[in-house]
């Protein structure tokens, strides 16, 4: 399995790309120091967020990470693609 920090940097190198919810609505996250900030909805996700989400690979979906870590459809979403995936 791949470290944190490698799938942090395939997500730095993924910025701006279009991702898709579990739900198929799409996406694109700008990454400001260590939070991503996807356009839907403009709040920041710290990368802790993704680091406590990477720990629990694989997930099924976001619903597992639901309560867990904030914008659980995001961090789903971005870490299980073929492009960041672990």
């Amino acid at each position: 399995m791949a470290s944190f920090e490698s799938v942090w940097e395939r997500m730095k190198a993924c910025e701006g790309q279009e991702f898709h919810t579990k739900t198929h609505l799409p996406f694109t996250y700008r990454i400001d120091g260590t939070t991503v900030v996807p356009d839907r909805t403009g709040y920041p996700i710290h990368i802790s967020q993704f680091r406590k989400a990477f720990d629990l690979m694989p997930l099924e979906g976001p619903g597992e990470i639901n309560r867990l870590v904030r914008g659980p459809a995001y961090v789903y979403a971005i870490l299980s693609d073929w492009r960041t995936r672990p």
